[in-house]
């Protein structure tokens, strides 16, 4: 329905559910076609509707803001295209004509320098296009892209990687959406492929795998051992003993520590908006003074100052999530690490599971064991519960990690076991 649009009236509009919300203006100076177009994300921008040849054309003039189209401005846009389109002219049609079609590799590139890189975890939105995507579709044009090419693709990702196959489907259609948001497409092939139509491998799966005691005291034993990166194992171990998220520890930085416990900041956690204290016991301070030597003796080795990570396996720079998992899996069968079950190999993350899983052989409650974790408290006993289970956590790590030193060392002592072991690391 047309009203007459102002900057207080575009200011407050909502954006709808889903898709798309159009609203043509009834300003005395708006050509017939002229209005607003919003989007679910909440993008606004001045669009011109017209007729040619009978067919409906959505003309994009820009978005609506403080440094992008005023509506003035707009609208007198909208006026000089409105006279083109009475005269037969074909605005998109011609913009089309007078580009050169680019191809996947030039769209996803400009798709991650105008939007991804700006996220979070832009970097592995890039990783996915460029290792998975980009070398089967980046030389094709865009128009010459079919549904059968997209899914064929990703079955043959999903064949040895089902995980990065659902990615590589979700990447791809961002690209596609962002092309044709600028008009460089018609329409997305991609926007109605279903991950469940293309492969029941693409539905997300709750992981499960979690190291039995062979497999924790076959990794314990030989993870220093094994031609790996000594700050990565170090790593490995340190998440076996706390929880916490391989990402989390990655990023590790020593103004974080205070005495015997770890605070994460709010802003390297990656699910939750809330900072996370993370007792530290006798061996993950053993674990991290290790740390420190091998940090100091690389650091002297560079002649570079360290730069206050904890976990800096290049100068100024702390081991990537994507780094560790790889240093896992390259070094798999000499740390004892075979096929199990469903899930396969372990991986970083499942050192994080089996924390999780001993606290609660360990007899810890689940309210204290998910506390450990740092998982989110849902729900009505999440708004009000705000206690923060710091004496009860310790007392959760120190019984995990008696646990973990009776696996790991089983002949000895358990009382003998940690002072020994922070002994031996430093």
């Amino acid at each position: 329905m047309p009203v007459r649009l102002s900057d207080d009236y575009i200011k407050r509009l909502e954006a709808p559910a889903k898709g798309h919300r159009l609203v043509f203006d009834s300003h005395p100076d708006a050509p017939r076609g002229f209005g607003l177009r919003i989007t679910a994300a909440g993008s606004k921008s001045f669009v011109l509707r017209y007729k040619v040849g009978g067919k409906d054309r959505l003309l994009t003039i820009g978005e609506y803001g403080k440094n992008s189209w005023r509506l003035p401005a707009a609208r007198k846009q909208a006026g000089e295209y409105r006279q083109q389109v009475n005269t037969g002219a074909d605005i998109i049609e011609h913009r089309r004509t007078e580009r050169e079609e680019q191809n996947f590799a030039d769209v996803a590139e400009d798709y991650c320098l105008r939007h991804a890189d700006k996220l979070k975890r832009g970097d592995q939105v890039r990783w996915v296009l460029d290792k998975h995507v980009v070398p089967t579709l980046g030389e094709r044009k865009l128009s010459a892209i079919r549904r059968p090419d997209i899914i064929e693709l990703i079955e043959s990702i999903a064949k040895t990687s089902p995980r990065v196959a659902a990615l590589a489907l979700l990447r791809i259609k961002q690209v596609f959406a962002y092309a044709e948001d600028r008009e460089l497409i018609d329409v997305s092939v991609a926007a109605t492929i279903k991950p469940s139509r293309v492969s029941r491998a693409l539905t997300p799966k709750s992981r499960g795998r979690v190291l039995d005691d062979d497999e924790i005291r076959s990794f314990w034993e030989n993870v220093e051992g094994c031609g790996m990166h000594k700050l990565t194992a170090i790593l490995l171990k340190f998440v076996l003993v706390t929880g916490v998220r391989p990402g989390e520890a990655a990023g590790m930085r020593w103004e974080e520590v205070s005495g015997n416990a770890w605070t994460i900041p709010a802003s390297r956690r990656g699910k939750t908006d809330t900072e996370h204290h993370v007792p530290l016991t006798d061996t993950a301070l053993g674990l991290l003074a290790q740390a420190r030597d091998e940090a100091a003796r690389l650091s002297k080795r560079r002649k570079k100052k360290a730069a206050g990570y904890v976990f800096e396996a290049r100068p100024g720079a702390p081991i990537t999530t994507g780094a560790i998992g790889r240093a896992v899996s390259k070094h798999a069968n000499a740390l004892g690490n075979v096929e199990a079950d469903t899930w396969g190999r372990w991986t970083p993350h499942d050192l994080r599971r089996t924390c999780r899983t001993g606290l609660a052989a360990a007899g810890i409650s689940d309210t204290v064991a998910e506390a450990v974790v740092g998982h989110t408290r849902k729900g009505i006993i999440g708004v009000y519960d705000r206690h923060r289970y710091d004496i009860e956590k310790r007392a959760a790590l120190e019984a995990w990690e008696r646990r973990l030193l009776r696996i790991v060392k089983p002949d000895e002592d358990a009382s003998a076991k940690v002072i020994s072991l922070v002994v031996s690391q430093g």
